[in-house]
């Protein structure tokens, strides 16, 4: 099998300009569309800073309400430049923001274009700045085009952004960052199984690693046993060959030898076909898409490195297949996992948690400061929130409400559900230490979350996302694509706007 294109994963080569200059006849005849964000209530003077302005106001009159955008028109200059305006109020919230600006350029790229020009004016300085942010974020979501298979690859939308009349030129280095790890989270996450397999997965991510200067260990099946490692090697045995693995990458921008100061953990079954439980067509169908906690774990690495953050930071990922066949583990099988507990297995499509339950145990033994796992782990997440937000849990109750903030302030939503030791009656087990799940499956996110809990660190805090989000027909916030790699923005913002683990923006 060729060795995947990396170049492919992390985003395309385009050019971002800025200037603190409104939109004048010379940079306007260089621009293919125009998007302009103005606020609900259009100040005279902003009707004349826009080009064509008189034009603008009239249509924006006859214009229904909430759609977006507003309107569009064309200039009269030589590239016959789209113009599309949209209004938005000045309070809105994130979420709303980031999903406003996916649709402006959603009609932007409807055609074939080169540059793409923002202009954000009408409001206060600080709003300015975060429309300015939104709009650019989407742009780099909206210009992305993951790996596909067709004979003819699609182009990229568009090359060159231009950010018109900023208050001043800015450094956009987080949010460059953040989408070159939303773009290898999405591009992972698509990839057909076949072509991202257990072993190409290992060597895809030792390339990563000697390309940004990580630390790579891979344990294979035969050094899991050593290690014990019973719960994530009772998931790998229906696999054809031993191709298995718990990968380790290291980010070290000082010594090192330093201890993580963050720990990110991600469930990667590569595809699941439910095991000796099979899936049903239409729950199997899509479960290539099963490695995605992985890959936003691996995009949030990307983005640390790619700012360059001072603080030690681990990636552990959990990759395996959840196979049928006569080697493949089944109910009622009791296994033991690294950290010596006896499980008693009750249905072999409850793999994630098995999967993880090694790996947390691995990866919180030099008890970072904060560990995160991701996992596309239940259905019941979906059931309760469904695919707008995501789940998360943790062993820090009073972290609740920061990861509520985060979520809203990210755009990436999450909502809390408790982990607490009476949720481990449903996991009693006559047979083993404890169950996997429970046979009812009632409330089985939070059952499984609490399951997850054995096997951390009690000093290490801890939090699970349950990625009930990472998938959404249509797109999510600024995500054009229905594969959101959601979890990259909202990491971010944990460590540095929320502060959490000791980083410091």
């Amino acid at each position: 099998m060729p060795a995947l294109p990396l170049n492919k994963f992390i985003g395309n080569q385009l050019k971002l300009q800025q200037t603190t200059l409104a939109a004048t006849k010379r940079s306007l005849d260089s621009i293919d569309q125009l998007l302009i964000v103005v606020p609900e209530r259009v100040p005279a003077a902003v009707w004349r800073r826009l080009p064509q302005g008189e034009k603008l106001k009239k249509l924006l009159s006859r214009a229904k309400k909430k759609r977006v955008p507003a309107i569009a028109s064309r200039l009269n200059n030589k590239r016959q430049t789209g113009i599309a305006l949209g209004r938005l109020a000045p309070d809105t919230e994130t979420f709303e923001r980031l999903t406003f600006a996916r649709k402006m350029l959603e009609h932007a790229v409807n055609e074939k274009i080169r540059t793409i020009g923002i202009w954000v004016v009408g409001f206060a300085e600080e709003d300015e700045a975060l429309l300015v942010e939104n709009m650019l974020a989407a742009a780099l979501a909206a210009a992305h085009v993951p790996p596909n298979y067709k004979s003819k690859s699609p182009p990229a939308p568009f090359t060159t952004i231009k950010l018109l009349g900023v208050a001043e030129k800015r450094d956009f280095t987080r949010q460059l960052a953040e989408a070159a790890g939303n773009n290898l989270a999405r591009s992972l996450t698509g990839l057909p199984s076949n072509k991202l397999n257990a072993t190409e997965y290992c060597v895809l991510l030792r390339s990563l690693a000697k390309q940004h200067g990580w630390q790579y260990k891979k344990y294979g099946v035969a050094e899991l046993e050593k290690k014990g490692a019973g719960a994530f090697l009772a998931v790998a045995q229906g696999n054809e060959d031993d191709s298995a693995a718990i990968v380790h990458l290291r980010y070290r921008p000082n010594k090192k030898t330093e201890k993580p100061v963050l720990t990110l953990v991600g469930k990667g079954i590569i595809f699941d076909t439910g095991g000796t439980n099979l899936k049903p067509f239409n729950s199997m169908l899509d479960m290539h898409i099963d490695m995605g906690g992985s890959a936003v774990a691996v995009g949030s690495l990307l983005a640390i490195s790619e700012m360059k953050l001072p603080q030690a930071v681990d990636c552990w990922l959990a990759i395996t297949e959840n196979r049928t066949g006569p080697s493949a583990y089944k109910s009622q099988d009791v296994v033991t996992a690294a950290n010596g507990k006896t499980i008693q297995v009750i249905h072999t499509d409850a793999e994630g948690r098995m999967a993880l339950a090694d790996t947390l145990h691995f990866a919180s033994a030099d008890k970072p400061a904060l560990m995160i796992d991701y996992a596309t782990l239940t259905g019941a997440c979906v059931t309760a929130v469904t695919t707008r937000y995501s789940g998360v849990f943790t062993n820090r109750p009073d972290l609740h409400p920061v990861l509520k903030r985060c979520g809203r302030d990210s755009g990436e939503r999450v909502w809390p559900f408790p982990v607490a030791k009476e949720f481990l009656e449903e996991l009693v087990s006559e047979t083993a230490d404890l169950k996997q799940c429970s046979p009812t499956g009632g409330g089985d996110h939070i059952v499984a979350a609490t399951f997850l809990n054995e096997f951390v660190d009690k000093d290490v805090p801890w939090v699970h996302v349950d990625l009930s989000a990472c998938s959404r027909k249509g797109g999510l916030a600024h995500i054009p694509t229905s594969i959101t790699g959601f979890g990259v923005r909202f990491t971010m913002n944990l460590l540095l706007d929320q502060q959490l683990a000791s980083f410091d923006a």
